[in-house]
C-alpha cells in the first residue's frame, strides 16, 4: 500500500511539472509572437493607412500592446493626420476629397486582429476596432471634379495594398462618444459646428479584389449606424436650449428618427423680453416622432447637402409669445424674415420633398400693456403636408414654390382649411394664402378680442370665414367674406382701481346700434367680400401679419369701417358736448341758488 502511494503521488508530481512546463513553453511562445507580432502589426497599420489613403494620412501612436491568446491590441495616443501637401498635389492631379479629416484620441483599441492569418495568408482581418472618445475634425471644401461621383473610391485601395496583402476586412469600427467639429471652407468665415457625444458604427469594411466595384456598398461599408442621445446645446444668445432626446440614422434604409425635439426657452412669458432687453418673440417649440426617409448620405458626405424624400412630424407644440409695451430693438427690422425667406438663409444645402405633419397644436400670444391681459389664438389638431422645401437654387430653377396644405382648429372647434403658396425665389417674400373656416360659437374669440381689441362678444354664431390674400414683405391684399348671425358686442376699457376690464355701455350701446352689424348677409341675402389691404410694420413677424390682415377683414365685415367709426365719434363728440352744455347749467343753477341763500342770510 505504501509503494502505491508513492507510485501516484509520482505520477501526480510528474504530470504537475509536465503541465507547467508546457505553460512555460506556451507562455514563451505567446510572448515571443506578442514581441514579434507588435513591430508587425504596427508596420501594417502604418502602411494600409497611408497607401490606402493615397499618401494622404498618417497615423502615429505612442505604444501598441497585443495579446496574442485573445488577438487584441491596443494604441496609445494615436493621431490620424492629414499631409496637406499632399493634399495640394491631390487637388492638381484632380483626385482630392471633398472631406478632410483630423482624428486624435487616447487609446485605440483592435480586437481579435488574427496574427497568424496576417502571417501565413496575407490578410488582415479584424474583428472590431473602437476608437474610445475621439476628437474629430472635419473641413470640407466641394470641388467641381467630384461633382456626380459614386460613392466609391477614386482609386481602388486593394491595387494599393495587394502588393502586402490580399485581403483588409474591419467587421465593426466603432467611435465611441466622439467630440465632432465641422469646418465649412465654402462659405467665408463660417462658423465651425460642434457636437458631442456622437457614436458612429461602421459595418463591414472590406477591401479585396471585387469591394470597389461592389454597388451593395459604399466607400467600402455596407452600413453607417449614427447614435445620438440625450444632446443639448445652448444657443449663442443665451436664451434657449435646444434639446435631443434621441436620435438614430442606418445608412441602408436612409432613415433618421429622432424621438423628441425641442427649443425650450430660459426665462418665462414675462421675464423673456425683459432680458432681452426689448419686445422679442419667445418660441416655445416641442416635436415627438421625428422621421426622415430616403436620405442620401452619400452626397450628404460629400456635399453637405440633405436630401430626403419624406419627413414626418408628430404629436408636438409650437408656441409663441410677444410682449408689448417693451421698447422695440434699435434699428430691429423683420422684413425678409417670413418661413421660406429664413429657410432660404439656412446655411446647409436643403431639400425635403413632402413634410408631413400629425397633430401639431400652434399658439400665438401677445400681452397687451393697454388691458394688462394675454390674447391668445390656437391651432389645435394641425395636420397636412408641405411640399419642396428647400434652398437649392438648381431645384428652385424647376420649381420655384412650396406648398403648405393645412387642416386645423380654431381653438379646438371651428375647423380651418388653410393652404399657403410661397415663392422661394422672390426678392420680396412674395406667397399667397387662402382658406375657409367653418362654423363656430363666436364666443371662443373672446380669448384674443378682449384683451387685444378691448372687445367683448356677448353672442354669435359663425357659419363661414373665407380669405383669399397675396402678400409680401410690404404687406397682404385680398378678400374676407365673413358669414355670421345673432351679433353682439360690448365694448372695454381697463379700470386700474377694479383692476379688470369692465364695460363701456354708452360707446357699447353706440357699437350696437349704429356700427355693429348683427348679421351677415343682411335682408339682402348676398354675401359680399370686403376688401382688404393692409400695411404691414417693419417691426412685425409672419403670424403677425397674418393675424392683423384677417382680423381686419373681420372688422370689416362686421360693420367696424372708418366711416362708421368716424360716425360714432361724431355721436360721441355730440354726447359729450350735450353732457357739458348739461353740466354746465347745472352748475349755473346750482351758483345762482347759492347765491340767493348767502342774500336771505345777509338780510337775516
Amino acid at each position: 500500500m505504501p509503494d502505491t502511494k508513492r507510485y501516484r503521488y509520482k505520477v501526480l508530481k510528474w504530470t504537475a511539472g509536465m503541465l507547467l512546463g508546457i505553460f512555460i513553453v506556451l507562455a514563451g511562445i505567446a510572448w515571443f509572437l506578442n514581441v514579434k507580432s507588435r513591430p508587425m502589426l504596427t508596420d501594417r497599420i502604418k502602411t494600409l493607412l497611408y497607401k490606402s489613403t493615397d499618401s494622404l494620412y498618417t497615423i502615429s501612436f505612442t505604444k501598441v500592446s497585443t495579446n496574442i491568446i485573445t488577438g487584441n491590441a491596443t494604441l496609445q495616443n494615436v493621431k490620424i493626420t492629414p499631409d496637406t501637401n499632399r493634399f495640394k498635389r491631390l487637388i492638381a492631379l484632380k483626385r482630392a476629397p471633398n472631406n478632410l479629416y483630423t482624428v486624435s484620441l487616447k487609446k485605440l483599441v483592435v480586437k481579435r486582429f488574427h496574427p497568424l492569418t496576417l502571417y501565413r495568408e496575407q490578410k488582415l482581418q479584424l474583428e472590431e476596432i473602437i476608437f474610445d472618445k475621439p476628437e474629430v475634425t472635419m473641413v470640407n471644401q466641394q470641388f467641381a471634379f467630384n461633382e456626380g461621383r459614386a460613392p466609391r473610391p477614386i482609386k481602388s485601395p486593394y491595387d494599393i495594398i495587394s502588393k502586402n496583402l490580399k485581403e483588409f476586412s474591419i467587421k465593426s469600427i466603432r467611435f465611441k462618444d466622439v467630440s465632432f467639429k465641422y469646418i465649412n471652407k465654402n462659405i467665408t468665415n463660417s462658423t465651425p459646428f460642434s457636437i458631442d457625444d456622437l457614436n458612429i458604427t461602421l459595418t463591414d469594411l472590406l477591401v479585396d479584389s471585387t469591394s470597389a466595384e461592389d454597388p451593395s456598398r459604399f466607400y467600402l461599408l455596407k452600413d453607417i449606424v449614427i447614435n445620438l442621445n440625450n444632446y443639448v446645446y445652448r444657443t449663442p444668445d443665451k436664451m434657449y436650449d435646444i434639446k435631443l432626446d434621441k436620435l438614430d440614422f442606418r445608412a441602408t434604409t436612409g432613415k433618421l428618427r429622432i424621438n423628441s425635439f425641442a427649443m425650450v426657452p430660459l426665462y418665462d412669458e414675462m421675464t423673456f423680453g425683459k432680458v432681452a432687453g426689448y419686445a422679442r418673440e419667445r418660441f416655445n417649440i416641442s416635436m415627438s416622432d421625428i422621421m426622415l426617409n430616403d436620405i442620401d448620405l452619400p452626397l450628404y458626405i460629400s456635399k453637405q447637402e440633405l436630401w430626403a424624400k419624406e419627413m414626418a412630424i408628430s404629436n408636438g407644440f409650437i408656441s409663441v409669445f410677444n410682449q408689448n409695451g417693451l421698447p422695440g430693438k434699435p434699428q430691429e427690422n423683420k422684413i425678409g424674415k417670413f418661413p421660406h425667406q429664413l429657410l432660404q438663409l439656412v446655411d446647409a444645402p436643403i431639400l425635403v420633398q413632402k413634410i408631413q405633419l400629425k397633430d401639431v397644436n400652434v399658439n400665438y400670444a401677445v400681452y397687451n400693456s393697454e388691458s394688462n391681459q394675454k390674447g391668445q389664438i390656437s391651432f389645435e389638431h394641425t395636420s397636412g403636408i408641405i411640399k419642396n422645401a428647400t434652398n437649392l437654387d438648381k431645384i428652385k430653377a424647376i420649381n420655384p414654390t412650396m406648398e403648405v396644405n393645412l387642416n386645423t382648429y380654431l381653438f379646438g372647434q371651428g375647423k380651418l382649411d388653410v393652404n399657403f403658396k410661397f415663392n422661394l425665389t422672390a426678392k420680396d417674400g412674395a406667397f399667397s394664402y387662402n382658406g375657409v373656416l367653418h362654423n363656430f360659437n363666436a364666443r371662443v374669440l373672446n380669448q384674443i378680442t378682449k384683451p387685444l381689441g378691448l372687445v367683448r362678444i356677448n353672442r354669435g354664431n359663425i357659419d363661414k370665414l373665407k380669405f383669399d390674400f397675396k402678400a409680401n414683405d410690404l404687406g397682404a391684399k385680398g378678400t374676407v367674406a365673413f358669414s355670421y348671425y345673432d351679433l353682439s358686442v360690448a365694448l372695454m376699457k381697463n379700470d386700474p382701481e377694479k383692476d379688470h376690464l369692465v364695460t363701456r355701455g354708452f360707446l357699447s350701446f353706440l357699437a350696437n346700434a349704429l356700427i355693429i352689424k348683427s348679421e351677415n348677409p343682411g335682408l339682402g341675402g348676398k354675401l359680399i367680400p370686403e376688401k382688404v389691404t393692409y400695411s404691414r410694420p417693419a417691426n412685425t413677424s409672419f403670424f403677425n401679419m397674418i393675424w392683423k390682415s384677417l382680423f381686419t377683414g373681420i372688422k370689416y365685415s362686421i360693420g367696424i369701417t372708418e366711416e362708421k367709426q368716424n360716425e360714432v365719434r361724431q355721436h360721441i363728440a355730440k354726447f359729450k358736448a350735450m353732457r357739458a352744455s348739461h353740466n354746465l347749467r347745472k352748475h349755473k343753477r346750482l351758483m345762482r341758488r347759492m347765491k340767493r341763500e348767502r342774500e336771505q342770510n345777509e338780510k337775516r
